[in-house]
């Protein structure tokens, strides 16, 4: 669910019967539950029939009841407050079950994005990226970490022409791309809940004329809109946690596809950087390992 789904479901409701309001009213108010119930639960909760629920869906527009209770999950991801993921968390899995139920969320996701990922956005992103002029990385909150990650990398292959922005505040980080051109390309990661600084930062950028690349969950993520290229990854895990395998997953790719598409330029600054770690013992040798273990 999203506000998208909000506006339907009033837009709808003078043709909604009496059971049918209950519904409505029963998701609007208890998102976090109802996404989580199988169609008969929530006809149970609400006093109607399993069959109401599901003509409930399709009154809607969806082709079932499954995909109206994605929906329902879609609103949980942006809205629920930290201790409400705890309470989803403890209401759907023991501790005996985290491991394996964690594990397995990840790997759907990481499924997903591979079945729903535009490729021609991710051909088109890397050849934006690597034809740039100066790259800019922004991500907030736990997406920051992400930023860091493909900012470490696209530094090794493109140089001093990549930064993240790394500003707390927004008025520092409007200041951090103050020379921001349509030469640049502005890369924003965000996940639900989405971080308003993201949203400005694309924002920005776009209304300067940058190439921006978004990585985030869905079309209808608030960062959406300011993407020349758009690359979605499933991020579905209602949890204290925020599961970023799969987000991480497509930054693997792009790093890897940037490496092949620049590979002329970078090869000399690769064996430059071996060299260095070699000569400043950078990195632990398997020599120095066998000796100490002696």
């Amino acid at each position: 669910m999203n506000t998208s789904l909000t506006a339907l479901m009033q837009a709808c409701s003078p043709r909604f019967s009496k059971g049918q309001r209950r519904i409505a009213e029963f998701i609007t108010t208890h998102y976090d539950e109802a996404a989580f119930m199988t169609a008969a639960r929530l006809g149970e909760e609400v006093g109607v029939s399993e069959s109401t629920v599901v003509r409930f869906a399709t009154e809607l527009g969806f082709a079932g009841y499954p995909q109206l209770q994605k929906a329902v999950q879609e609103l949980i991801r942006s809205k629920l407050t930290m201790v409400q993921r705890l309470e989803v968390s403890r209401s759907r899995m023991t501790d005996s079950e985290v491991l394996r139920q964690v594990a397995a969320a990840d790997v759907h996701n990481i499924r997903h994005t591979l079945e729903e990922l535009d490729e021609a956005a991710f051909d088109s992103a890397v050849d934006r990226i690597a034809a740039a002029r100066q790259v800019y990385v922004f991500g907030a909150g736990s997406c920051k970490h992400l930023a860091g990650f493909l900012t470490h990398y696209l530094q090794m292959l493109l140089g001093g022409q990549v930064r993240r922005i790394a500003a707390s505040s927004q008025s520092e980080i409007f200041e951090e791309m103050l020379d921001v051109s349509p030469e640049d390309v502005v890369i924003g990661i965000s996940f639900p809940r989405y971080s308003k600084k993201a949203v400005q930062t694309l924002h920005y950028a776009h209304s300067k004329g940058a190439g921006v690349v978004a990585l985030t969950d869905s079309p209808l993520s608030p960062i959406a809109p300011f993407a020349g290229d758009l690359l979605t990854a499933h991020s579905d895990m209602a949890a204290v946690v925020d599961s970023l395998v799969a987000p991480l997953s497509v930054i693997n790719a792009l790093i890897v596809a940037i490496s092949l598409r620049t590979v002329d330029r970078t090869r000399p600054k690769l064996e430059e950087l071996e060299r260095l770690w070699h000569q400043y013992g950078v990195y632990q040798s398997p020599e120095e390992t066998e000796n100490e273990s002696v």
